[in-house]
């Protein structure tokens, strides 16, 4: 028990801690950190991988001390990859009053809540695909769309593959991979490059055998397919059906070892996919020890795990990573306004795609400089690295 002096000095210090809004607690409370993903719906396949991505991460952050002695305790909402759900979970989270969350995973559900952020709290939105104001309190994962969909065409440009079709799904993901394919083709490098035929198609569609063939008779030498998921499948086989032998180009949220062994018997002999630089390079790449370092612990964390990661870990990681890095130098008590004003000037943070410099690159902190190209091997099982940085090819 404590003694009367020492209990006064204990009743004071409490006191001074709550005039100066500080609230005092224990080393071993938990500091919670919201995540909004789709567990369910038709980006489950992402959001549960998400799941499984925070769920070592927490491990691995509270043995380093947690933020400041208080164990991190991600919590999760599943928004049904639906962005009105989106909508109802952010207006229950903010009621709480948090300074940072991290999610959605999907562009439509991220683009849905921004604009209820325009005074915080802090966002870190899982999918690359959106295009967050500079100064705002919303950032992105990864490499944007449009650096990696400018570094692909840029190696079909300098391996001489210039008469492309284009095949693109009516919903987000597939509008905006055609709308970053269409800011790429205004480069002057790529004044060569043409789209000799596009087609569209509805996700829900079971068959786009009638697209693959308008773009088939158009003799393209290489295809760029936009669609995400079980609709990729769909395109997949009638590129087979249709007896198009050519390269196929996909977007980088097909980067999934269970997708690719389920496409196994329809796979195209080559399948190209625009990708930050995470994956195994030996030697190819010369990067940052200090990247090498955040890629080893990477994947050490998962072979530990008997896991083994590929994109719907990597649009995650850096983020948690990036996030609880803030709360710890800025303190669990930060405002919105703290914690955005910290990561806007972060320079240097070396993560699994790179060395991160959001003065540079608002809002992502990672460019066209972070995106290499990479070929499926069904022999090895994997994506290998065919490019340099910004999709110049090695040979």
């Amino acid at each position: 028990m404590l003694k009367a002096p020492a209990l006064r000095i204990a009743v004071g210090l409490l006191a001074s801690a709550s005039l100066l809004g500080t609230p005092a607690f224990a080393a071993d409370q938990e500091f919670p950190i919201h995540v909004i993903v789709s567990l369910t719906g038709l980006a489950s396949f992402i959001g549960n991988q998400d799941k499984v991505t925070l769920g070592l991460g927490e491990k691995l952050i509270n043995e380093s001390g947690g933020i400041q002695g208080r164990p991190v305790k991600f919590v999760y909402y599943d928004d049904q990859s639906s962005p009105q759900n989106a909508v109802q979970i952010l207006n229950q989270i903010v009621a709480t009053k948090p300074s940072m969350f991290l999610g959605p995973n999907l562009s439509a559900t991220c683009n849905a809540v921004a604009p209820l952020l325009v005074n915080g709290p802090t966002d870190y939105c899982l999918s690359p695909a959106i295009a967050p104001e500079k100064g705002s309190y919303v950032f992105s994962t990864l490499p944007s769309t449009k650096d990696a969909i400018s570094a692909q065409i840029r190696f079909f440009r300098m391996k001489g593959l210039k008469r492309l079709g284009l095949l693109s799904s009516t919903d987000a993901t597939g509008q905006d991979n055609e709308r970053a394919t269409d800011e790429a083709l205004k480069q002057p490098d790529n004044a060569d490059i043409q789209i000799v035929e596009r087609s569209h198609f509805n996700p829900s569609d079971v068959s786009v055998v009638a697209q693959l063939e308008r773009i088939k008779a158009a003799q393209p030498q290489a295809i760029m397919a936009w669609t995400a998921g079980t609709p990729l499948a769909t395109v997949l086989k009638a590129i087979v059906q249709v007896g198009l032998e050519i390269p196929v180009a996909v977007n980088d949220a097909n980067m999934i070892y269970a997708q690719m062994a389920q496409y196994k018997s329809f796979l195209p002999k080559v399948l190209y996919i625009a990708s930050p630089e995470w994956l195994p390079h030996e030697r190819v790449l010369q990067l940052d020890p200090r990247v090498d370092a955040a890629q080893q612990k990477f994947f050490d964390t998962f072979k530990a795990a008997g896991l083994k990661p590929d994109v719907a870990q990597v649009s995650s990681w850096d983020p948690m990573l990036i996030a609880v890095d803030a709360l710890r130098k800025v303190g669990p008590n930060a405002t919105a306004v703290q914690l955005r004003d910290y990561i806007a000037h972060l320079k240097g943070y070396a993560g699994i795609n790179g060395l991160y410099d959001f003065e540079k690159d608002p809002q992502r902190g990672l460019s066209e400089e972070n995106v290499v190209v990479t070929r499926w091997s069904a022999e090895a099982e994997t994506w290998q690295v065919v490019s340099k940085e910004r999709g110049v090819p090695i040979d």
